[in-house]
This record gives C-alpha cells, structure tokens and sequence, in this order.
C-alpha cells in the first residue's frame, strides 16, 4: 500500500491474503486429515470436497465425518453441527458494524468466508481510520479467500491420500488428536479449562449414548461449566484470571 496514495483495493486484498499467511501452517495439514478421514468413513469423494465449499468449517466437518461413518440421523447432525458453529453469530456480530454501509452481495461474501482464522484476521482491522476503511471490505476478502482456497485444495489432496489408504486402518484415531491440538493451545484461563475437561468427561461417560447425542450433552456440559465459572473469575478490570 502506498502512504501517500492511500489504501487499494488491491492492496488492501493482498494485506487479508499476507495476514493470514502464517495461519495456514497448521490449516493446511487439518485439511489433508479431514479428506483422509472422509474417504475412510466411507465418504463419495465428491461429497467429501463439496462439504468443503459449502460446510467450511474444519471442525463442523470433522464431526460430520464421525456422525456419518456411525449412521446418526440427519437431523442429529445437523442439530450438532449447528451447535458447533454457534460461535459464528459472536464473530458475526463483531464484524457486522464494519460492513454496515456495504451492499448485500459484500455482506454475503464476507460472512460465507468468515471462520476462526479469518476473524482473528478481520479483528486487526476493526479500529482503522476513517481512510483506511474506504476499502477494508478488500482486506476481509483478502483473508477469508486465502483461507478459503488454501482449504479446498488441502481437502482435494486428502481425498486423493485417502483414496489409496486401507478401509480398515484406524484412521478415525487421529480425529480426536487433530481437535487435542487444535483446542489445548487455546486454554488460556479457568473456565477454560473447567470447560474442556467437563467436556471430556461426559463425552466418555456418554459414549454409548446412541446416535452420537454424547456429543451434543458434552458440549452443551462444558459451555454450561465454563459460562458459570466465567463471571467468577472476574476482577476488578472486567478481565480473567488466567490459570
């Protein structure tokens, strides 16, 4: 961008793209172990890379997965991959104020491309100035597209591994250790932590619940656990207690 003639459209696209670069480290190889495990469930590979495009959402997808491999009901998994993706109405609504003037095709664009990574982008650019905002929708875009095209070919890939893999190698192993990796980085406080492991309990406890609904009660324990412990550990600034 230049400082004298102000930000592009282009440029600001290409600052989205370098701000999520060093995220894709640990995007792409998530990638690659979802269509591995797509394909060993017993997953068209067609639909393996179509849930990609239209799901987009690593850890939605890494449920579906295990939901479809165990047969649960499609109304069951689409109850709980919903419940994963609750967290996209707070990202949502952090980022709504930003696109409030942009017409709905932007609007649409924006929130399809909105996931994890691509919000701790967006975030960053959230208090510009007046000038750097005329095309910070760019920058959005930016972001979210380099996370986007970095997803569906890391699937394709995965599709292509697995397709060669033995049906009967465990790979529904490396599921759980993929969100281990993902989640233990992120425990950063208390109720975190209270969370996560009130989570893990009553997944084990629950497991032989039919239909995988051991997940749903998992997950809503652990939101209950940490919600509770949450205002507790608040101090005299508003802000946690770390652990």
């Amino acid at each position: 961008m230049d400082a004298e003639s102000g930000p592009t459209r282009r440029g600001e696209w290409w600052a989205g793209v370098r701000a999520l670069a060093p995220m894709l480290l640990g995007v792409v190889p998530f990638g690659l172990i979802y269509g591995v495990l797509a394909v060993g469930a017993g997953m068209p590979a067609w639909l393996a890379c179509a849930m990609s495009a239209i799901v987009f959402g690593g850890a939605s997808q890494m449920i579906l997965t295990q939901l479809w491999a165990a047969g649960t009901p499609a109304a069951i998994v689409a109850t709980t991959v919903a419940m994963v993706n609750l967290r996209h109405a707070l990202y949502s609504a952090t980022i709504a104020p930003a696109l409030a003037h942009l017409p709905r095709r932007w609007k649409a664009l924006i929130a399809y491309l909105l996931t994890d990574e691509a919000f701790a982008a967006m975030t960053r650019r959230l208090g510009d100035d007046p000038v750097q905002r005329r095309y910070r929708h760019w920058y959005f875009f930016g972001a979210g597209f380099a996370l986007w095209s970095s997803w569906q070919l890391s699937t394709l890939a995965g599709v292509l591994v697995g397709a060669q893999v033995p049906r009967h190698w465990p790979l529904d192993f490396f599921l759980p250790l993929t969100f281990i990796a993902i989640i233990v980085p992120g425990l950063k406080h208390r109720s975190h932590i209270a969370a996560a492991v009130t989570a893990s309990v009553l997944a084990v406890l629950c497991f032989n619940v039919p239909h995988k609904l051991g997940l749903m009660a998992a997950a809503l324990g652990g939101i209950a656990v940490g919600m509770l412990l949450l205002p507790r550990q608040s101090g005299p600034a508003g802000k946690e207690r770390t652990a």
